[in-house]
């Protein structure tokens, strides 16, 4: 048996009709139902009987439902790419578009938490008082990157490399990372012989962004050349978290540079090891294929690559 071509010979869903594209392609580019509906002037109701309509006929999900708006799958990214600008020429040569194509597909970025608010986001600012319109997801980079290769986002800042070469990935920015705790924390471990090396941690609170202690294990191999033998005081998945309670003086961590440098600059903080070699992470920003022909996406990526170059 022939596999089902959703898109049908003619490059449309078998059977539909221009509404059901046009309404597609309005909740395509703004990314929800009610946006669209207000674009088109229809009900929300009507627009997602039209989608499930188009979903029915062609037999694929065509958008995953948010709890704000719609992502759409790679089903939609397809049909997209073959059905807008037949679409767009023909509302302009009936008098029913406008001339210049507005900016209503927005740019989907997803990225770690920490990096997109004090670092990404900001740089992305200019861009938004220009009309570029985001949708940002926060996450772990392994999940981001399957979600990207399912067509969810448009560019993923990963702290590592992505597998295999079906995704473009160009280097960002370096994260050095520190050992850091309050000043009280410090004068106490500055009291201990120098011989206890980080041996002077261990009666002080270890807190961590994951219970395996990732980023504080991997801190101690590549300084100390020994496995880290504790367990974390405080558990918590978001650094700032951390940085909030090692500042408040409940213990140490191992942090970004970059998401501490205010407090160390302060004197909120202080570095409690300054190895000549400090371990280093790359970020990677990776773009999903087929995302060129949506020039915002290429706005918001040369930005951030020149800003990446500061960080």
């Amino acid at each position: 048996m022939r596999p089902l071509d959703p898109l049908g010979a003619s490059g449309a869903p078998a059977q539909s009709d221009l509404n059901l594209l046009r309404t597609f392609l309005a909740v395509y580019r703004s990314g929800s139902f009610t946006a669209a509906a207000q674009l088109l002037g229809l009900s929300q109701p009507t627009v997602t009987t039209q989608i499930r309509s188009l979903e029915r006929q062609t037999r694929r999900e065509l958008f995953e439902r948010l709890p704000r708006g719609v992502a759409p799958t790679a089903v939609a990214d397809e049909l997209a790419a073959r059905v807008a600008a037949p679409l767009d020429a023909l509302a302009e040569a009936t008098g029913h578009g406008p001339r210049e194509r507005s900016r209503a597909e927005p740019v989907h970025l997803a990225g770690p938490a920490e990096l997109l608010s004090t670092r990404a986001l900001p740089a992305l600012a200019p861009l938004v008082t220009e009309g570029v319109r985001l949708r940002v997801t926060m996450g772990l980079t392994d999940p981001l990157l399957d979600e990207l290769r399912a067509g969810r986002h448009d560019l993923v800042i990963a702290t590592t490399r992505p597998r295999g070469r079906t995704l473009s990935a160009v280097p960002l920015t370096d994260e050095e990372f520190v050992l850091v705790a309050a000043p009280a924390w410090a004068d106490r471990v500055a009291r201990r012989p120098a011989a206890d090396g980080p041996a002077a941690l261990h009666d002080i609170p270890l807190i961590t962004y994951a219970e395996d202690l990732p980023i504080v294990r991997r801190y101690w191999r590549h300084v100390f050349g020994r496995r880290l033998n504790c367990r974390a005081a405080v558990s918590v998945p978001d650094l700032r978290a951390v940085l909030a309670l090692v500042t408040a003086g409940a213990g140490y961590s191992v942090l970004p540079r970059y998401l501490c440098a205010g407090e160390l600059a302060s004197g909120a903080l202080v570095l409690l090891d300054a190895p000549e070699d400090a371990p280093i992470n790359t970020g990677f920003l990776v773009q999903r294929p087929g995302t060129s022909d949506n020039p915002d996406v290429t706005l918001v990526r040369d930005r951030l690559l020149e800003a990446g170059r500061t960080w």
